[in-house]
């Protein structure tokens, strides 16, 4: 026989943080910019910011020579940018389902020292 696996999925208080902070965000977009659900195929890029932890700084607020280049570790690209689809699609103001999406890029980088972090989020609709 073959073997079986178990999918389990975390919510963490971080990523709860995260939905609450994206949710905000689309609304006030909905808000201001009289949206209505779209039919059809998009693209979406989403490019994400992280702080730096103040074990990467010096106490002068610079980046350490130590300190990692590319935003390498967690949390996983993959699951990101699920969080911000399934959020942008329980919204109902942007597109029906996240399935009309065909083409999605991604990315993750740590901040310049003192900004905050967040998402970065481009949809264009496909013609």
């Amino acid at each position: 026989m073959g073997a079986h696996f178990v999918a389990r999925m975390y919510d963490s208080d971080a990523a709860d943080a995260w939905k609450a902070a994206v949710d905000a965000q689309l609304v006030e977009i909905a808000r201001t910019h009289s949206l209505e659900p779209f039919a059809g195929r998009c693209s979406v890029i989403l490019q994400f910011y992280f702080q730096r932890p103040k074990s990467h700084l010096r106490t002068s607020g610079t980046v350490k020579d130590s300190a990692p280049g590319p935003h390498t570790s967690k949390p996983d690209l993959d699951n990101l940018a699920k969080l911000v689809l399934d959020r942008i699609t329980r919204n109902g103001r942007f597109w029906g389902d996240d399935a009309q999406v065909d083409m999605l890029a991604i990315g993750k980088e740590w901040t310049k020292a003192g900004e905050g972090g967040g998402v970065l989020v481009t949809i264009r609709r496909g013609t």
